[in-house]
């Protein structure tokens, strides 16, 4: 519930706090924020970018794929590893949908979420996953809308990574969780539909990103694989950078060529990390 994350808050103009007021998101200053009907505030200033490419269609799609239960591996033991923690306050910065927020929260019966998104479409899906749930729209590139030191815990799931931000927004033994593809995530599929591959480096580059932040603390790779329809394929595809590489009328043409439906390798790498002083 927004009324419950709003105490964290912070102008993004001026970074003074906020306070509900009937459907806006109010400032000392007097800058305001609305609160949308579906339960989500807008927090982007006004010179950020407005939103995103994704459309409701899109969001819609990424949301079923979740609920299909295809990604419960990585999203459980994302949970898992979060409740350990034993948060008052867990930011989801690119939440999406708020699919792996939500499975944190059901471990975290104290814990309530925060899910950040530049996308209005998901944010209006994640102010209604769960109960413990309040949505923001956000720019992750941008200062975060969140007090110093207010988060307990961080999760970034398939999103942009903001090191300075998290470092900023967490307390000071705060913890950040990522989850990010192996080299052998859709391994198979990458020649046939001429999709962009993993880099083989790429948790090394992500480890890299977060140095002077933060410091690891420990991984897990997590495989496993799932019978996908062709049109499963596209939307996970939607969900990954071949999104921009391979356009959905190529893609579908050139999964007419496989079996339908398709055992698929779905391959994940969490890692835990912990804030430097």
């Amino acid at each position: 519930m927004l009324a419950d994350v709003v105490p964290y808050l912070v102008c993004p103009v001026c970074g003074a706090g906020l306070e509900l007021a009937d459907r806006a998101l109010l400032c000392p200053t007097g800058h305001t924020f609305d609160i949308a009907r579906h339960g989500y505030a807008n927090l982007l200033p006004g010179n950020a970018r407005p939103g995103t490419a994704d459309t409701p269609e899109m969001v819609r799609a990424r949301d079923e794929f979740l609920q299909a239960g295809h990604f419960t591996i990585p999203a459980d033991r994302l949970a898992w590893n979060v409740a350990r923690t034993r948060p008052s306050l867990v930011l989801d910065a690119g939440a999406g949908t708020g699919h792996y927020l939500s499975r944190a929260l059901d471990r975290s019966p104290d814990t309530i979420g925060l899910a950040l998104d530049i996308s209005k479409h998901a944010a209006r899906r994640a102010a209604k996953a769960h109960p413990r749930v309040g949505s923001v729209v956000a720019d992750l590139w941008r200062p975060l809308p969140l007090r110093t030191g207010a988060a307990d815990t961080v999760i970034n799931v398939f999103a942009p990574r903001n090191a300075a931000e998290f470092h900023r927004v967490l307390r000071d033994d705060g913890s950040l969780f990522t989850v990010t593809p192996s080299p052998r995530h859709l391994s198979t599929l990458v020649e046939p539909l001429g999709l962009l591959s993993v880099d083989e480096r790429k948790t090394e580059r992500t480890d890299a990103a977060l140095a002077g932040y933060f410091k690891l603390d420990s991984r897990q790779e997590l495989e496993t694989e799932a019978v996908l329809t062709h049109e499963e394929i596209v939307t996970l595809v939607g969900m990954g950078p071949s999104a921009h590489h391979v356009p959905a009328e190529r893609l579908r043409e050139r999964l007419e060529r496989l079996p339908d439906p398709l055992p698929t390798p779905l391959s994940f790498v969490l890692s835990t990390y912990r804030r430097l002083e």
